[in-house]
């Protein structure tokens, strides 16, 4: 446990209870990413596979009032890159330290990994905070929002093209297809690796993965490009869409994105959220098609820890 310059303030290891209070705290500091209660609970008490996560909350008279994860990058063979993610406190507890105090035991948990290189996601009004904690701002990246009512139309698959539910498509083509276009996301740390045993987890697994809006473009026998949707409640977030290289070129990223949003609307949900980093043209050109509209940013910052 750690105190701050507040006594009534107390930092702790998270337990699976705090999970709803996390999630509240969450949509209204960071109000687009889409993360429900279950995918909350389950970072708490089963973290991914070989990134040692720490997940934080800090606690005011029985309140959770701040929360942080902090965990090596399962993404990279680099074995000394980190990740702060998702640090924030509530609006009217801001001022008394806390803050401070989660990222100090965040870093300190990385340091005692071996990590040497953070990187944190940080929104724009608390980036005077980063600075002054030696973090230095590289990449911006745009949340989009698009209201699904009424619902995009159905798109119509060319000839040669199967939309398919990704219930319907063994986990290990999926698995392939996205090991085949993840590095090239835009990125100040590149994904350079991806085990199926830590893809199994972070993506297929996830409690909020709705596997039957999530949508596949199935050409030649396999996986050619595909959607992801998270959701909780009315509400859902494209968590990845991508093409496979040598299928580019042919509309299909827009094509598996429309089918899943229109999926997704007729499932019940309202409200659609999407974010790209702001040099990944290619989407961000498809979600302007499709109709999103741009509702925030938040910066990649990195610091060295030696």
């Amino acid at each position: 446990m750690t105190t701050t310059d507040r006594p009534d303030v107390l930092v702790r290891v998270a337990r699976a209870d705090d999970a709803p209070a996390v999630v509240a705290l969450r949509a209204r500091v960071y109000p687009f990413p889409v993360r429900g209660v279950a995918t909350t609970r389950r970072t708490i008490v089963d973290p991914p596979p070989g990134e040692q996560l720490a997940a934080l909350v800090a606690e005011v008279d029985g309140e959770v009032v701040g929360w942080v994860s902090a965990y090596r990058n399962g993404r990279t063979a680099r074995g000394d890159t980190g990740e702060v993610s998702t640090l924030h406190v509530h609006p009217e507890r801001r001022g008394r330290g806390i803050g401070g105090a989660l990222l100090g035991r965040a870093l300190g948990h990385l340091t005692a990994l071996g990590v040497r290189t953070v990187r944190a996601r940080v929104l724009p009004d608390s980036l005077p905070f980063a600075r002054r904690r030696g973090f230095d701002p590289g990449r911006e990246q745009r949340y989009s929002a698009l209201d699904l009512r009424p619902a995009p139309p159905s798109p119509v698959a060319p000839t040669g093209v199967r939309l398919l539910r990704l219930a319907d498509v063994d986990p290990g083509q999926v698995y392939r297809a996205e090991a085949a276009t993840v590095a090239d996301v835009p990125d100040d740390v590149p994904a350079d690796t991806l085990t199926y045993e830590f893809w199994r987890y972070d993506v297929w697994d996830d409690p909020g993965l709705d596997h039957d809006s999530s949508t596949v473009a199935w050409v030649d026998g396999g996986v050619a490009a595909y959607s992801l949707v998270q959701v909780d409640g009315d509400r859902m977030w494209s968590d990845y869409t991508a093409t496979v290289p040598r299928y580019r070129g042919r509309g299909l990223a827009r094509l598996v994105k429309q089918a899943a949003l229109h999926r997704a609307a007729h499932a019940g949900v309202r409200i659609a959220y999407t974010a790209n980093d702001e040099a990944n043209a290619p989407m961000l050109a498809v979600n302007t098609r499709l109709g999103y509209r741009a509702v925030g940013s938040q910066w990649s910052c990195l610091r060295r820890l030696d």
